[in-house]
């Protein structure tokens, strides 16, 4: 029997995982379907239950549900563990491993797809949700020299700062606290780009800025992007690169193969 996955989430049509899994498998000669599953906002469980009673072997992840993936989970990676949330699941009997790749997909697309080094660099993570929690752990262990997390509420940033203090160099700030420091690389993990709009940085943040990074992936340029270039960032980038980096972390834990990322990447760039 062809082998199942897929990716949950709500809303779930917007996701590019069906193709990029898809390519994964033709590339790497693996017999699977892929395929996205609507997961009911109160239905997360049952959806998952569903889904695995059928013979599903592994999931994706997506909003709204990776707090409740995490709960699932019988057994966390310790990045999983680390981020407190959960995007890949893996299926065996009645083990439900719960993994938590995208700080190691933005990592491989800082260094590898970008060639920006990420050691010795002074980083700026602008938000303190789900998508800023993830990344922090995977970019200390990077060596970078200083991480600091800033927030509109600057309680919340604090809060995240102190959780991983133990790991590195990482603290927290208000957005206005942040006027007299200079980053390396500037990550935009909020959802102003949602809204149209860009998160209320000092514009002087930017001066001299290697990359700024914009999680939000398939809307263009930005404001936050837009901001960055007019404000002195040398370089900006969306998040696909790292959307596809973080499907081949669970490509391989899922089929012990790791996929050619370059190709898949190209495809996906032409169509945007």
């Amino acid at each position: 029997m062809t082998d199942r996955y897929a990716v949950i989430g709500n809303p779930i049509a917007h996701s590019k995982s069906p193709v990029i899994h898809a390519a994964f498998a033709r590339q790497t000669g693996q017999d699977l379907v892929y395929e996205r599953i609507l997961g009911p906002v109160d239905g997360f469980e049952g959806a998952v239950d569903a889904f695995r009673a059928a013979g599903g072997r592994g999931l994706n992840v997506t909003l709204p549900f990776k707090l409740e993936a995490c709960a699932y989970a019988t057994r966390l990676s310790d990045r999983a563990e680390a981020a407190g949330a959960v995007n890949t699941l893996k299926f065996e009997g009645a083990d439900a491993f719960g993994d938590n790749t995208d700080g190691a997909g933005l990592v491989r697309d800082l260094q590898g797809n970008l060639g920006l080094a990420l050691r010795g660099r002074r980083v700026l993570i602008a938000g303190a949700g789900g998508a800023a929690q993830g990344a922090i752990a995977p970019l200390l262990a990077c060596g970078v020299a200083d991480l600091v997390v800033a927030n509109r509420t600057a309680s919340r940033a604090e809060a995240l700062a102190a959780r991983f203090a133990a790991r590195g160099p990482v603290r927290a700030s208000s957005f206005e606290g942040l006027a007299a420091l200079r980053f390396d690389l500037i990550i935009n993990a909020t959802a102003a780009s949602l809204g149209g709009e860009s998160p209320p940085l000092p514009t002087g943040v930017y001066q001299g800025c290697a990359l700024a990074y914009e999680m939000m992936y398939g809307r263009g340029r930005t404001p936050f992007m837009q901001q960055a270039l007019a404000a002195g960032a040398a370089l900006v980038a969306d998040g696909l690169g790292m959307l596809v980096e973080q499907a081949a972390e669970a490509f391989e834990l899922w089929r012990g193969v790791r996929p050619d990322t370059a190709p898949v990447l190209a495809l996906l760039r032409q169509e945007t």
